[in-house]
């Protein structure tokens, strides 16, 4: 496959890793957030480019530790003083890209480091490149005859610095490196950081030339430290080009490093620069590299993300098991007779006069539907009273219920790290999560009465034939209704035949007696199915209006690439691999085939 085409297949994945978020800040959620950025650099500052122009020329980057004279081996490399050291130190921020002038397109554009402006500079002023001064962070390119053509130096800012922008830039440097040559000391050649750096660099296979800078004039300490070092470096797996050790000098502002070690290294560079199949060779070694480590880090970015999708799903599923458990107990309340009691009942009393109550119930229907056909017009106050109740004792039970599904989601939310995070994602959510807010009230009113209207437009609807409408007539519709309604909160519940029954029990007996009396035992059961399947469906639809204030929550949180779509980019760059005739990167434990 031709590598200037497969440059544009990582156009999508940058795009995927740069929108990648991970919302909730869970165990290595804030690694990855990194991760995600890296991955967009190392494929727009590298590996993009690199498959464009696999005869571009080098970069080499000179990359080290504070104090460990990066830009001291720059000058001497170059045989003029081109970056400046020393004074500026740690505030010393813009790197320095020294190339020959022929190589000027390759580095003038976007084409490598494209989120870095490029400051044009000269060789012979480097006192105008006071880096950290004027021009923000910018890559401060400078031309030189005595710098190879085909091989570029690049003089970063410390991986160790105090500032967290020079090693976060150092880092991104490194990462766009063809070749590194790495800078240490005699004093802190066994530094943590350093030895992270050269991890990385062993995992992308980077030609890595290591320089021991400020070795003591001492008998036997060379030899003492090169091994020593040498063997730290074979521990670790970072195979090195060149391993030079450099003693200590006192340098004045205008005075050069010049030692044999320094002329060994230039003289590499320039063989190097003239040997088109070596350059080409170590553009590629690092290349394939980069891909891999890639391919790695993109499983590692798409098991952080499917977890992340796995919290977001634990916390809906949450929330719904809540809000669904808000529905069963308040289609319970409303089935077990619990509100035929109080002032249900006092109201249902009032309508159908049971002063005779207990005093059995087949020859009480009779008596009690002839008293209500009798005085039907005086019983209007009754029967909206008893209306009232029944709406006041549903309102009451759909209120409680949904204000303690909302406390109890927000206290199973803040039990993960997710919900945590999510609820501390914005001033005073909890708070607002928690709350039923002010116009509920009113909406479960609303809702209510329209479950008393559908029952009396039912109860209209079933006594549709001649004789069964004039008994619903002569009673009152408001009336027939309110006794289905009443035998609906008894669904459930034991209806004995006896005299000795308790009080929720006979008013739902009556009810359900005086209805039969009308419609027929069938019918009723009927008519008793269809109410409760209206009331159930407009209380459950105000329950799940409410639970949309915690969808809306995670919908503010949101993962905007989905794990799949990273796990497809891992795998179009293992594909890439192969193309360019390599083996294919391993996949990670996590992945899904």
């Amino acid at each position: 496959m031709d590598a200037r085409a497969d440059s544009s297949l990582l156009a999508p994945l940058t795009r995927h890793a740069r929108e990648a978020s991970l919302p909730f800040d869970i165990a290595g959620a804030a690694e990855a957030r990194e991760k995600a950025g890296h991955i967009a650099q190392q494929v727009e500052d590298h590996l993009a480019p690199r498959l464009a122009s696999l005869e571009a020329p080098l970069l080499a980057v000179v990359g080290g530790s504070t104090g460990s004279g990066k830009s001291t081996l720059v000058n001497a490399l170059v045989g003029e003083s081109i970056s400046r050291a020393g004074a500026l130190r740690p505030t010393t921020r813009q790197p320095v890209l020294v190339h020959h002038p022929a190589d000027t397109t390759w580095f003038e554009g976007e084409r490598i480091l494209p989120s870095l402006p490029r400051v044009h500079m000269s060789a012979s002023s480097p006192e105008a490149r006071e880096r950290g001064t004027g021009f923000g962070t910018a890559l401060h390119l400078v031309e030189s005859e005595r710098v190879p053509q085909g091989i570029a130096l690049l003089d970063a800012p410390d991986i160790d610095s105090v500032s967290r922008e020079n090693r976060e830039l150092a880092g991104q440097l490194l990462r766009a490196a063809d070749l590194w040559i790495f800078v240490t000391t005699a004093h802190r050649y066994a530094d943590a950081v350093p030895w992270l750096a050269l991890a990385q660099a062993a995992e992308r296979e980077v030609t890595v030339i290591v320089v021991m800078n400020r070795i003591p004039h001492k008998d036997g300490v060379v030899e003492d430290l090169t091994s020593h070092l040498s063997a730290m470096l074979a521990e670790r797996g970072v195979v090195t080009e060149r391993l030079l050790a450099i003693h200590e000098q006192e340098l004045g502002d205008t005075e050069l490093l010049d030692t044999d070690e320094v002329r060994e290294l230039s003289a590499w560079l320039g063989a190097l620069a003239r040997d088109k199949e070596a350059r080409s060779a170590i553009a590629q070694r690092t290349l394939r590299g980069a891909l891999v480590t890639t391919a790695q880090s993109l499983d590692e970015l798409a098991d952080a993300i499917s977890t992340q999708e796995e919290e977001r799903d634990r916390l809906a599923a949450l929330a719904r098991a809540e809000f669904d458990q808000a529905k069963d107990s308040i289609s319970s309340l409303t089935r077990d007779g619990a509100l035929l009691r109080g002032e249900v009942l006092a109201r249902w009393q009032d309508v159908v006069g049971t002063g005779e109550f207990f005093k059995g119930v087949q020859g009480w229907i009779s008596r009690t539907r002839d008293r209500l056909t009798a005085a039907i017009t005086g019983r209007t106050r009754p029967v909206v009273a008893a209306e009232n109740a029944i709406e006041t004792g549903l309102v009451t039970v759909v209120i409680d219920q949904v204000a303690h599904a909302r406390s109890r989601t927000v206290r199973a939310w803040n039990s993960h790290a997710a919900g945590t995070s999510l609820l501390q994602s914005s001033p005073g959510l909890a708070v607002t999560l928690m709350q039923v807010p002010d116009d509920f009230r009113r909406t479960v009113e609303d809702q209510v009465r329209a479950w008393q209207k559908d029952v009396l437009e039912l109860v209209q609807t079933e006594g549709s034939d001649r004789r069964t409408q004039a008994r619903v007539l002569s009673l009152g519709v408001n009336v027939v209704g309110i006794a289905l309604m009443v035998v609906v909160f008894a669904s459930t519940a034991f209806m004995p035949t006896g005299l000795e029954v308790g009080a929720g029990t006979a008013t739902a007996l009556v009810g359900q007696k005086l209805l039969e009396s009308i419609f027929g035992d069938e019918a009723v059961r009927r008519l008793a199915k269809k109410a409760r399947a209206m009331l159930d469906s407009r209380i459950g639809n105000v329950v799940d209006a409410q639970a949309t204030a915690f969808a809306k929550a995670l919908a503010a949180q949101p993962i905007t690439t989905p794990s799949s779509a990273i796990r497809a980019d891992a795998d179009s760059v293992r594909a890439l691999i192969e193309s360019l005739g390599g083996a294919s990167a391993p996949r990670a434990r996590g992945d899904r085939e």
